[in-house]
Formats: structure tokens, sequence, C-alpha cells
């Protein structure tokens, strides 16, 4: 007679392998370094547009208050961040193309240029150029 399977327990996954059984192999040197991550090009990709989206998201909120304390914002300043926040909506949607990281960048600098409309521009352009710098960090260490 033959001993009865063991029945998995309630809380255990059938389909996971136990906790003694090697779960992969170490990458060699020749291979690539995996990030644990499903599909890390997606994961990417949504930092990215996560990034875009909050730095338009901050510039049109950011118009009222800097005319107010600011006081000398003028039209072209006004369009020149409504043109940036459009721009950066539009990006975050187009993540997909391999240009888009590159021109991500210029818009970055772009938002630094707008320092010269108003101060307060320079500092929100320094504060998302090192957030657009951590996020190309990311990618880099990500995808490799």
């Amino acid at each position: 007679m033959t001993s009865p399977e063991r029945e998995p327990h309630p809380t255990e996954d059938p389909t996971r392998p136990p906790a003694e059984e090697p779960v992969g192999e170490e990458p060699t040197a020749g291979q690539p370094r995996r990030s644990g991550l499903r599909n890390p090009e997606r994961a990417v990709r949504g930092l990215g547009a996560g990034t875009l989206s909050l730095e338009a998201l901050v510039l049109l909120l950011a118009i009222q208050p800097i005319r107010v304390v600011g006081g000398d914002l003028g039209g072209a300043a006004i369009g020149a961040v409504v043109a940036l926040a459009v721009a950066a909506v539009v990006l975050a949607g187009m993540m997909r193309r391999p240009w888009a990281w590159n021109a991500g960048t210029v818009l970055q600098g772009l938002l630094l240029l707008g320092g010269l409309l108003h101060w307060s521009l320079l500092g929100l352009g320094i504060i998302f150029a090192l957030v657009w710098a951590y996020a190309l960090h990311v990618r880099r260490v990500i995808l490799g």
C-alpha cells in the first residue's frame, strides 16, 4: 500500500516550488543582470511617463501662485508654461518611442531656460531636472 500524497496547506501555493529548491540560476558574466521585474521596459516607461505627468501638473498649478507672489509673470511666460506642460503630457504618452527620453531631457532644458522669464521657473526647472536625472539613472540601472 502506498502512502497518500501530501495535500498542500491551504495557505501554500501548489504551483510554487518549495523553499529548499533553487528558484533560478545566478547570472554569469556573459548574461545580463535581471531586475526581478516582469516587464522592466514597461516599468521604466511608467516611471518616465509618471515623472512627465507630474511635471505637467505642477507647471499648470504653479501659474496662479507665481502670478500672485511674483507679480511680473506676463502673457508670454504663461504661454510658455502652458506649452511646456502640454509638451510634457504629449511626451508622457509617447514614452514607447526611443527618442522620447531624449526629448524629455530637452524639455527639462527648456524649463531651465524658462528661468529667464521668471525666477520661479528656474527653481522648478532645477527640481524637475534632478528628478529626470534620477529617472534616467533608474532606467540605466534596470535596462542596462
